[in-house]
Protein backbone atom coordinates (compact mmCIF):
# COMPACT_ATOMS: atom_id res chain seq x y z
CA UNK A 1 0.00 0.00 0.00
CA UNK A 2 1.64 3.28 -1.20
CA UNK A 3 1.12 5.85 1.26
CA UNK A 4 3.77 8.52 0.84
CA UNK A 5 2.54 10.28 -2.25
CA UNK A 6 -1.45 9.59 -1.52
CA UNK A 7 -2.68 13.17 -2.82
CA UNK A 8 -6.20 14.47 -4.81
CA UNK A 9 -6.53 15.31 -8.11
CA UNK A 10 -5.33 19.46 -7.05
CA UNK A 11 -1.91 17.77 -4.83
CA UNK A 12 -3.59 18.01 -1.55
CA UNK A 13 -2.58 15.32 0.30
CA UNK A 14 -4.77 13.71 3.35
CA UNK A 15 -3.90 14.93 6.74
CA UNK A 16 -7.08 15.39 8.86
CA UNK A 17 -9.93 12.92 9.47
CA UNK A 18 -12.83 14.70 11.31
CA UNK A 19 -15.11 11.71 12.54
CA UNK A 20 -18.89 12.50 13.33
CA UNK A 21 -19.73 9.83 15.95
CA UNK A 22 -23.85 10.29 16.47
CA UNK A 23 -26.45 12.26 14.78
CA UNK A 24 -27.97 13.37 17.12
CA UNK A 25 -28.00 16.29 19.29
CA UNK A 26 -29.55 17.64 22.72
CA UNK A 27 -29.93 21.77 20.24
CA UNK A 28 -31.60 22.62 17.61
CA UNK A 29 -29.49 25.47 16.43
CA UNK A 30 -31.60 27.49 13.20
CA UNK A 31 -28.20 27.35 10.85
CA UNK A 32 -27.42 23.97 11.54
CA UNK A 33 -30.86 21.57 13.10
CA UNK A 34 -33.99 23.83 12.77
CA UNK A 35 -36.85 22.42 14.99
CA UNK A 36 -39.31 22.97 12.37
CA UNK A 37 -37.04 19.81 10.40
CA UNK A 38 -35.67 17.75 13.44
CA UNK A 39 -38.79 17.78 15.20
CA UNK A 40 -39.72 15.05 18.29
CA UNK A 41 -41.19 12.98 15.78
CA UNK A 42 -37.46 13.29 13.39
CA UNK A 43 -36.16 9.76 12.29
CA UNK A 44 -32.26 9.80 13.30
CA UNK A 45 -29.62 6.36 12.44
CA UNK A 46 -30.72 3.31 14.01
CA UNK A 47 -28.21 2.00 16.34
CA UNK A 48 -27.42 -1.07 14.32
CA UNK A 49 -27.22 1.45 11.33
CA UNK A 50 -23.99 3.44 13.75
CA UNK A 51 -20.43 2.36 13.49
CA UNK A 52 -18.97 0.37 16.60
CA UNK A 53 -16.05 1.98 18.36
CA UNK A 54 -14.29 -1.03 16.84
CA UNK A 55 -15.09 -0.07 13.66
CA UNK A 56 -14.27 3.67 13.93
CA UNK A 57 -11.09 2.55 15.60
CA UNK A 58 -10.02 0.15 12.53
CA UNK A 59 -10.92 2.86 9.92
CA UNK A 60 -9.03 5.40 12.05
CA UNK A 61 -5.68 3.17 11.78
CA UNK A 62 -6.07 2.93 8.22
CA UNK A 63 -6.79 6.38 7.99
CA UNK A 64 -3.50 7.31 9.93
CA UNK A 65 -1.58 4.78 8.30
CA UNK A 66 -2.24 6.93 4.72
CA UNK A 67 -0.89 10.05 6.19
CA UNK A 68 -3.74 11.64 8.87
CA UNK A 69 -1.83 13.09 11.69
CA UNK A 70 -5.19 14.72 13.54
CA UNK A 71 -8.89 13.50 14.44
CA UNK A 72 -12.10 15.46 14.95
CA UNK A 73 -14.42 13.86 16.59
CA UNK A 74 -18.01 15.89 16.03
CA UNK A 75 -21.67 14.57 15.64
CA UNK A 76 -24.26 15.91 15.96
CA UNK A 77 -23.46 16.37 19.69
CA UNK A 78 -20.44 13.73 20.38
CA UNK A 79 -21.16 13.69 24.16
CA UNK A 80 -24.65 12.20 23.50
CA UNK A 81 -22.55 9.52 23.08
CA UNK A 82 -21.99 7.76 26.39
CA UNK A 83 -19.18 5.47 24.98
CA UNK A 84 -16.76 8.13 24.22
CA UNK A 85 -14.38 8.33 26.42
CA UNK A 86 -13.42 4.80 25.88
CA UNK A 87 -13.29 5.82 22.04
CA UNK A 88 -11.26 9.00 22.76
CA UNK A 89 -8.70 6.00 24.60
CA UNK A 90 -8.61 3.47 21.98
CA UNK A 91 -7.95 6.63 19.64
CA UNK A 92 -4.82 7.30 22.03
CA UNK A 93 -3.50 3.97 20.86
CA UNK A 94 -2.98 4.21 17.14
CA UNK A 95 0.55 4.90 16.15
CA UNK A 96 1.58 8.17 14.67
CA UNK A 97 -1.95 9.74 15.30
CA UNK A 98 -0.32 12.98 16.81
CA UNK A 99 -3.56 15.26 17.74
CA UNK A 100 -7.25 14.16 18.88
CA UNK A 101 -9.86 17.37 19.56
CA UNK A 102 -13.38 17.71 19.99
CA UNK A 103 -16.26 19.76 18.91
CA UNK A 104 -18.93 20.24 21.31
CA UNK A 105 -21.84 22.41 22.10
CA UNK A 106 -20.58 22.24 25.75
CA UNK A 107 -24.08 21.21 27.60
CA UNK A 108 -22.39 17.29 29.12
CA UNK A 109 -19.04 18.86 29.64
CA UNK A 110 -19.82 18.42 33.69
CA UNK A 111 -20.68 14.86 33.22
CA UNK A 112 -17.98 13.93 30.74
CA UNK A 113 -15.20 16.31 30.75
CA UNK A 114 -13.26 14.45 33.64
CA UNK A 115 -13.25 11.04 32.04
CA UNK A 116 -12.14 12.57 28.94
CA UNK A 117 -9.68 14.53 30.44
CA UNK A 118 -7.96 11.38 31.92
CA UNK A 119 -8.19 8.80 29.07
CA UNK A 120 -6.21 11.71 27.73
CA UNK A 121 -8.49 13.93 25.51
CA UNK A 122 -6.50 17.63 25.84
CA UNK A 123 -8.91 19.97 22.93
CA UNK A 124 -11.86 21.06 22.82
CA UNK A 125 -13.65 23.86 20.67
CA UNK A 126 -16.97 24.66 21.94
CA UNK A 127 -19.82 26.11 20.22
CA UNK A 128 -21.79 29.49 21.68
CA UNK A 129 -22.73 32.04 19.39
CA UNK A 130 -24.34 34.77 22.12
CA UNK A 131 -24.09 36.09 25.46
CA UNK A 132 -27.15 37.26 25.39
CA UNK A 133 -29.98 34.60 26.91
CA UNK A 134 -32.25 36.03 24.88
CA UNK A 135 -30.49 35.61 21.49
CA UNK A 136 -28.50 32.29 22.24
CA UNK A 137 -32.02 30.55 23.43
CA UNK A 138 -33.85 31.61 20.24
CA UNK A 139 -30.34 30.51 18.48
CA UNK A 140 -30.00 27.24 20.24
CA UNK A 141 -33.83 25.84 19.54
CA UNK A 142 -34.02 24.94 23.27
CA UNK A 143 -34.17 28.03 25.56
CA UNK A 144 -30.24 27.10 26.66
CA UNK A 145 -29.11 29.87 28.83
CA UNK A 146 -25.50 30.65 27.99
CA UNK A 147 -24.28 30.95 31.63
CA UNK A 148 -24.67 26.65 31.10
CA UNK A 149 -22.10 26.80 28.37
CA UNK A 150 -20.15 29.58 30.18
CA UNK A 151 -19.75 27.42 33.25
CA UNK A 152 -18.70 24.57 31.74
CA UNK A 153 -16.15 26.02 29.49
CA UNK A 154 -15.13 27.61 32.75
CA UNK A 155 -15.30 23.58 34.04
CA UNK A 156 -13.23 22.68 31.26
CA UNK A 157 -10.16 25.26 31.43
CA UNK A 158 -10.03 24.36 35.10
CA UNK A 159 -9.65 20.85 34.28
CA UNK A 160 -6.85 21.55 31.95
CA UNK A 161 -8.38 21.37 28.49
CA UNK A 162 -7.35 24.08 26.09
CA UNK A 163 -10.05 25.58 24.93
CA UNK A 164 -11.43 27.56 22.07
CA UNK A 165 -14.89 28.53 21.42
CA UNK A 166 -16.61 28.51 18.06
CA UNK A 167 -19.59 31.26 17.36
CA UNK A 168 -22.00 31.33 13.97
CA UNK A 169 -22.00 35.25 12.68
CA UNK A 170 -25.22 35.79 11.41
CA UNK A 171 -26.71 39.17 10.17
CA UNK A 172 -29.50 40.43 11.61
CA UNK A 173 -29.47 37.75 14.12
CA UNK A 174 -26.79 37.68 16.80
CA UNK A 175 -24.07 40.68 14.82
CA UNK A 176 -24.44 42.11 18.05
CA UNK A 177 -22.53 39.73 20.07
CA UNK A 178 -19.47 40.69 18.05
CA UNK A 179 -17.98 42.83 20.96
CA UNK A 180 -19.13 41.57 23.90
CA UNK A 181 -18.06 37.55 23.06
CA UNK A 182 -14.62 39.02 22.41
CA UNK A 183 -14.76 41.38 25.54
CA UNK A 184 -15.56 38.39 27.61
CA UNK A 185 -12.84 35.50 25.77
CA UNK A 186 -9.89 38.08 25.80
CA UNK A 187 -10.70 38.39 29.48
CA UNK A 188 -11.07 34.70 29.98
CA UNK A 189 -8.00 34.20 27.79
CA UNK A 190 -9.38 32.00 25.23
CA UNK A 191 -9.28 31.99 21.45
CA UNK A 192 -12.53 32.97 20.15
CA UNK A 193 -13.16 32.47 16.36
CA UNK A 194 -15.80 33.57 14.53
CA UNK A 195 -17.53 31.31 11.48
CA UNK A 196 -18.74 32.85 8.45
CA UNK A 197 -22.76 31.36 8.32
CA UNK A 198 -22.29 28.61 5.49
CA UNK A 199 -24.73 26.85 3.42
CA UNK A 200 -24.20 23.74 4.71
CA UNK A 201 -27.56 21.28 4.39
CA UNK A 202 -30.40 21.95 2.71
CA UNK A 203 -32.53 23.49 6.07
CA UNK A 204 -31.16 26.37 6.83
CA UNK A 205 -32.80 29.10 4.08
CA UNK A 206 -28.88 30.38 3.47
CA UNK A 207 -28.08 33.11 1.27
CA UNK A 208 -25.33 35.84 0.71
CA UNK A 209 -27.39 38.48 2.25
CA UNK A 210 -27.24 36.93 5.81
CA UNK A 211 -23.17 36.24 6.06
CA UNK A 212 -21.10 38.53 8.21
CA UNK A 213 -17.58 38.49 6.73
CA UNK A 214 -14.61 38.03 8.20
CA UNK A 215 -14.20 42.00 6.73
CA UNK A 216 -17.47 43.00 8.44
CA UNK A 217 -16.36 41.42 11.84
CA UNK A 218 -12.74 42.82 11.67
CA UNK A 219 -13.78 46.11 10.84
CA UNK A 220 -15.65 45.92 13.95
CA UNK A 221 -13.21 44.61 15.86
CA UNK A 222 -10.23 47.28 15.22
CA UNK A 223 -12.29 50.13 16.35
CA UNK A 224 -11.48 48.63 19.84
CA UNK A 225 -8.32 46.91 19.27
CA UNK A 226 -4.99 46.48 17.89
CA UNK A 227 -4.85 43.21 16.37
CA UNK A 228 -1.78 41.58 14.57
CA UNK A 229 -1.94 38.64 11.84
CA UNK A 230 -0.46 35.15 13.14
CA UNK A 231 0.99 32.94 10.51
CA UNK A 232 -0.63 29.56 10.43
CA UNK A 233 0.74 26.84 12.07
CA UNK A 234 0.44 23.98 9.55
CA UNK A 235 -0.33 23.67 5.90
CA UNK A 236 -4.26 23.47 5.96
CA UNK A 237 -4.68 24.97 8.77
CA UNK A 238 -8.63 26.57 8.91
CA UNK A 239 -8.74 29.71 10.97
CA UNK A 240 -7.20 32.79 9.83
CA UNK A 241 -5.76 34.17 12.86
CA UNK A 242 -4.87 37.10 14.87
CA UNK A 243 -3.67 38.19 18.23
CA UNK A 244 -4.59 41.38 20.53
CA UNK A 245 -1.55 43.27 20.54
CA UNK A 246 0.32 43.35 24.24
CA UNK A 247 -1.07 39.68 24.79
CA UNK A 248 -1.01 35.99 24.00
CA UNK A 249 -4.59 36.26 23.02
CA UNK A 250 -5.77 34.90 19.59
CA UNK A 251 -8.67 35.84 18.24
CA UNK A 252 -9.75 33.37 14.57
CA UNK A 253 -11.85 33.69 11.29
CA UNK A 254 -13.46 31.05 9.38
CA UNK A 255 -14.19 32.22 5.84
CA UNK A 256 -15.97 29.47 4.35
CA UNK A 257 -17.41 32.27 1.95
CA UNK A 258 -15.63 35.26 1.83
CA UNK A 259 -11.84 34.15 1.13
CA UNK A 260 -11.91 30.02 0.42
CA UNK A 261 -9.53 28.20 1.74
CA UNK A 262 -10.56 24.56 -0.62
CA UNK A 263 -6.93 24.97 -2.36
CA UNK A 264 -5.51 24.14 1.22
CA UNK A 265 -8.16 21.50 2.43
CA UNK A 266 -6.63 18.37 3.78
CA UNK A 267 -9.49 16.58 5.49
CA UNK A 268 -11.90 13.97 5.09
CA UNK A 269 -14.91 13.36 6.97
CA UNK A 270 -16.91 10.00 7.96
CA UNK A 271 -20.26 9.87 8.92
CA UNK A 272 -21.66 8.06 12.00
CA UNK A 273 -23.00 5.43 9.73
CA UNK A 274 -19.46 5.01 7.60
CA UNK A 275 -19.66 6.82 4.29
CA UNK A 276 -16.84 8.97 3.71
CA UNK A 277 -17.01 12.98 2.59
CA UNK A 278 -14.50 14.54 0.52
CA UNK A 279 -16.11 17.98 1.30
CA UNK A 280 -18.53 19.19 3.97
CA UNK A 281 -20.59 20.47 1.08
CA UNK A 282 -20.86 16.94 -0.42
CA UNK A 283 -23.61 15.65 -2.46
CA UNK A 284 -22.93 11.88 -1.81
CA UNK A 285 -20.87 10.24 0.60
CA UNK A 286 -18.67 6.79 -0.35
CA UNK A 287 -19.93 3.39 2.32
CA UNK A 288 -17.42 2.14 3.74
CA UNK A 289 -19.64 0.51 6.18
CA UNK A 290 -20.68 -1.86 3.88
CA UNK A 291 -16.67 -2.95 3.26
CA UNK A 292 -16.05 -3.15 6.82
CA UNK A 293 -19.02 -5.42 7.80
CA UNK A 294 -18.88 -7.35 4.14
CA UNK A 295 -15.15 -9.16 6.19
CA UNK A 296 -12.46 -7.52 3.79
CA UNK A 297 -9.18 -6.82 4.90
CA UNK A 298 -7.25 -3.81 6.03
CA UNK A 299 -5.67 -3.79 2.45
CA UNK A 300 -8.89 -3.69 0.60
CA UNK A 301 -10.26 -0.38 2.82
CA UNK A 302 -6.99 0.89 2.36
CA UNK A 303 -7.26 0.67 -1.15
CA UNK A 304 -10.88 2.25 -1.45
CA UNK A 305 -9.98 5.13 0.60
CA UNK A 306 -7.06 5.49 -1.80
CA UNK A 307 -9.55 5.84 -4.68
CA UNK A 308 -11.76 7.59 -2.94
CA UNK A 309 -9.26 10.31 -1.96
CA UNK A 310 -7.12 10.11 -5.23
CA UNK A 311 -9.71 11.25 -7.37
CA UNK A 312 -11.11 14.17 -5.12
CA UNK A 313 -11.10 17.30 -6.99
CA UNK A 314 -13.71 19.46 -4.75
CA UNK A 315 -13.70 23.30 -4.55
CA UNK A 316 -16.95 23.82 -3.60
CA UNK A 317 -16.49 26.76 -1.81
CA UNK A 318 -14.13 28.31 -5.33
CA UNK A 319 -17.31 27.84 -6.59
CA UNK A 320 -20.19 29.03 -4.75
CA UNK A 321 -22.76 31.06 -6.22
CA UNK A 322 -26.09 32.32 -5.09
CA UNK A 323 -28.01 29.34 -7.17
CA UNK A 324 -25.50 26.48 -6.48
CA UNK A 325 -26.32 27.11 -2.74
CA UNK A 326 -29.87 26.72 -3.49
CA UNK A 327 -30.03 23.70 -6.43
CA UNK A 328 -27.25 21.78 -5.11
CA UNK A 329 -28.19 18.85 -2.74
CA UNK A 330 -26.00 19.01 0.22
CA UNK A 331 -25.60 16.79 3.18
CA UNK A 332 -26.87 18.49 6.54
CA UNK A 333 -24.04 19.17 8.81
CA UNK A 334 -25.31 17.21 11.99
CA UNK A 335 -25.36 14.09 9.94
CA UNK A 336 -21.56 14.77 8.47
CA UNK A 337 -19.85 16.77 11.26
CA UNK A 338 -19.23 20.26 11.20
Amino acid sequence: MMTELLSDRLNRPLRDLRISVTDRCNFRCTYCMPKEVYGDEYAFLPKSELLSLKEMTRLATIFVQMGVKKIRLTGGEPLLRNDLPEFVNMLRKIEGLEDIALTTNGLLLKKYGKSLYEVGLRRLNISLDALSKETFSNMNGRGIDPKLILENIDYAKNLGFSVKVNMVVQKGVNEQEIMPMSAYFKEKEITLRFIEFMDVGEDNNWSFQQVVTKKDILSKLLRHYQLTPVKANYYGEVADRYRYDNSHVEIGFITSVSESFCSSCTRARLSSDGKMYTCLFASNGYDLKELLRGNVTNEELANAIWQIWNTRNDRYSDERTELTAKSRKKIGMSYIGG
